[in-house]
């Protein structure tokens, strides 16, 4: 981030192996020692409420976060409640929110239940959260694409 604004991070990542471990040490090292870092691996909208207003909130990743809640065995409907939450929380910031999120959705149907269940709410979350922002991207090949509305393109 250059724009010399703060910046809160939100975290969801937990380290459950010794490949997640390295991952989350390279992420610390890698990150600027002034922004403000919260925790949040289950419960986002706290977290996002954490954040202090005039910075910027970059939330890494609402994938995993997703993931945390889904394999802790949180039912359908605590999951899609605990997603709608976050998504309001960061409609009520004031400031700018940057949010890093996987699509899922791109390859073969997945072979199990929790799979295919993780998918479609992975899914459910991204057209949420794309449908509260201004402006919302599809990152592929270190490439920009911006998401449009079917009525931006169709007129």
């Amino acid at each position: 981030m250059t724009s010399g604004e703060p910046v809160a991070l939100v975290v969801t990542a937990e380290p459950i192996d010794d490949e997640m471990v390295d991952r989350i040490a390279q992420h610390q090292a890698d990150r600027p020692d002034d922004w403000v870092v919260i925790e949040a691996p289950y419960d986002l909208a706290a977290g996002i409420d954490q954040a202090p207003e005039g910075h910027i909130l970059l939330i890494d990743c609402v994938t995993l976060w997703l993931s945390n809640v889904i394999v802790r065995g949180d039912s359908e409907g605590s999951v899609a409640m605990a997603a709608a939450a976050a998504v309001r929380a960061i409609g009520a910031r004031s400031s700018d929110v940057i949010v890093v999120s996987n699509e899922v959705g791109f390859g073969l149907v997945p072979p199990d239940p929790l799979s295919r269940r993780f998918r479609d709410a992975q899914g459910r979350l991204n057209q949420a959260l794309a449908s509260s922002f201004d402006r919302s991207f599809l990152v592929a090949a270190g490439r920009l694409l911006p998401l449009l509305d079917a009525d931006q393109v169709l007129g």
